[in-house]
């Protein structure tokens, strides 16, 4: 409510509810402003904290990596190409517009696919290489690999597809409307409902991946199932928010703190909570309330989670799941 409230325009709390309950709250700007746009950009914002941050946790519990994360992995980078491709690369030699319902299938499916390419080739390194140092640098790689690419596809995108993917880059909940809602909502819920469904295979993996064997689980297809959750969570919210970091990397510490607890069960459903509540938190800062003023989401994440990050690597917390 507080994310709808405060915004550039200042509208009366009152006509905020009468607008949600669909009254007429007696000017048609006012409807607009909160139905067309700062409803969606909370919702949106609440989708892409929890996609986030249980991404994030997954990535930590797989790889026992505390820094590990879908941004510094270069999952959100691999997921940028495949939006990438289709805003640059497709729309121009098909024609394809962005704000139908096909396209945004089509651009979401094309970061799921970024992202678990990405995944993949992360996934088979770690099979030969046990530093996870190493593993996080290789990620750092191949997300520059595919910022290469996207840089190759920029040159040679006209006018119009170029600042329309350099704003996108930049990371915001605001160019999120009800067709793309219709599209993010179902995937985001999809991927929950995975990550839900690998709890129990995060929980076996927390003592290695031998110990997991023991106990009778597949390694192999519980692999697959945690980058499939990972892919569709990382890929949905890169594609129509842009890459937001340090959300899926800061978050799973916060609430393994907060909690102080390495039971998969808590932590996934805190990492929902407190990653939507973060991402939340970050819209209401990035608006600058009174100011008319809009900061790219990016910024604040980033400012809010890279002292987190620090403070982790400085403090040489013993997190337990790790």
């Amino acid at each position: 409510m507080a994310d709808i409230f405060f915004g550039s325009v200042h509208i009366p709390f009152k006509n905020i509810v009468q607008a949600l309950t669909f009254r007429d709250t007696g000017k048609d700007e006012w409807n607009l402003i909160i139905l067309n746009f700062r409803l969606p950009k909370a919702i949106t914002a609440i989708l892409a904290g929890a996609a986030l941050s249980v991404s994030g946790l997954q990535m930590q519990t797989m790889f026992r990596n505390p820094l590990a994360g879908p941004y510094i992995l270069g999952i959100s980078a691999g997921a940028s190409l495949g939006v990438a491709v289709v805003l640059l690369g497709f729309s121009t030699f098909f024609g394809i517009q962005t704000g139908g319902f096909f396209a945004n299938w089509l651009i979401v499916m094309a970061a799921w696919f970024g992202a678990g390419f990405v995944l993949l080739c992360i996934f088979l390194i770690s099979l030969r290489v046990n530093d996870v140092m190493t593993i996080l640098i290789l990620g750092i790689m191949f997300g520059s690999v595919c910022t290469a690419i996207i840089s190759v596809l920029q040159y040679f995108s006209n006018e119009v597809q170029l600042k329309s993917f350099v704003i996108w880059s930049m990371g915001s909940l605001s160019n999120v409307n009800g067709s793309h809602l219709a599209v993010l909502i179902p995937s985001v819920l999809i991927g929950l409902i995975i990550g839900l469904l690998t709890i129990k295979m995060l929980n076996l993996m927390l003592l290695g991946e031998n110990y997991a064997r023991s106990m009778g689980l597949n390694v192999q297809l519980s692999r697959f199932i945690i980058f499939l959750s990972t892919s569709i969570l990382a890929g949905s919210i890169t594609a129509f928010c842009g890459p937001i970091g340090f959300i899926g990397t800061a978050v799973p510490h916060v609430c393994r703190m907060l909690f102080k607890t390495s039971d998969q069960k808590v932590l996934m459903i805190a990492c929902i909570l407190v990653g939507s509540l973060v991402l939340l938190i970050s819209d209401l800062i990035s608006q600058l309330p009174g100011n008319g003023v809009i900061l790219p989401i990016n910024t604040i994440t980033s400012l809010l989670g890279i002292p987190v990050v620090i403070w982790i690597i400085f403090k040489n917390q013993r997190i337990s799941s790790i």
